[in-house]
């Protein structure tokens, strides 16, 4: 099967094809049905909360947004050229001219991250001085390591390409963030309730486990995956994590907020969940 640099895939099988098709179309279905959700609930919450809500619904919205562009760029770029014995394509190849464009998802990341981790902060409803220096910290960090991310993206290479290079510059930004997570929000968040603090450490994990596919799908050319594998296994592997990272990631920030508005008032507690839940055993 031709092709030529891994983000410049010539041709794609049917079975390919369709497999990028569908993902991307799950993804779309499950930002949009999130956006919906988190929208018709956030009055399910204090009003101090729904800040983190919201943000949560954006962060859906906006990734919705790009991969409708990122469907659209994909289906505009290959057209079927064999017809099979009943009628099916056998392959696709690109539209010359044109090209399936990759830079959506950055554009969408650099947009959708930051927002999420403002949206952990704000549902922990810290201090003022502690919440601006944990969002000074992780904001400017996190729009880096996209930024120094996209110029590896769109080469091709092996380990001893520029590509690693960039990966590796990447990655520092990355590290610091999983360490302000880890280490200095576990400590500004030493006053929560019980299981608002085990649901943080849930949020953490699901961060850490789903990001860390990014970097596994970025490496692909250089873990000897080339072609046409390599683009569909980064098309696999970044819309599934953008499906974790966004949607469940929204839903635990929604449960987050529902414990801590029931924590802090015991009215709200009686009418949402009929008695007091016993978060500060």
């Amino acid at each position: 099967m031709p092709s030529t640099a891994d983000n410049v895939v010539e041709v794609l099988s049917n079975t390919q094809f369709q497999t990028v098709y569908n993902v991307l179309s799950f993804a779309l279905a499950s930002m949009l049905a999130t956006t919906v959700f988190l929208l018709a609930v956030q009055g399910r919450v204090l009003p101090r909360y729904r800040l983190a809500v919201v943000i949560s619904a954006m962060v859906c919205l906006i990734a919705a947004y790009h991969y409708l562009r990122i469907f659209n760029s994909f289906t505009d770029a290959y057209i079927a050229v064999e017809e099979g014995v009943k009628g099916v394509a056998t392959e696709y190849n690109l539209v010359k001219g044109d090209g399936f464009n990759e830079g959506y998802r950055y554009v969408d990341w650099l947009l959708t991250v930051p927002l999420l981790l403002f949206e952990t902060v704000a549902v922990l409803a810290l201090p003022r001085k502690t919440r601006s220096s944990l969002l000074w910290k992780l904001i400017p960090a996190s729009i880096l390591m996209i930024v120094l991310g996209y110029p590896g993206e769109i080469m091709a290479g092996g380990f001893d390409s520029m590509k690693t290079v960039w990966g590796i510059l990447s990655t520092i930004p990355f590290l610091y963030i999983l360490y302000v997570l880890f280490v200095e929000m576990t400590k500004a968040s030493s006053t929560q309730p019980t299981q608002v603090g085990k649901e943080l450490r849930g949020l953490r994990w699901l961060l850490l486990a789903t990001w860390g596919v990014y970097p596994i799908s970025y490496l692909l050319p250089q873990l000897g995956i080339s072609g046409a594998d390599s683009f569909v296994g980064r098309q696999i592997g970044y819309s599934i994590a953008d499906v974790l990272a966004k949607c469940l990631y929204g839903l635990l920030i929604f449960k987050i907020a529902r414990i801590k508005s029931a924590d802090d008032d015991a009215t709200f507690a009686a009418a949402e969940f009929k008695e007091a839940p016993s978060s500060k055993a």
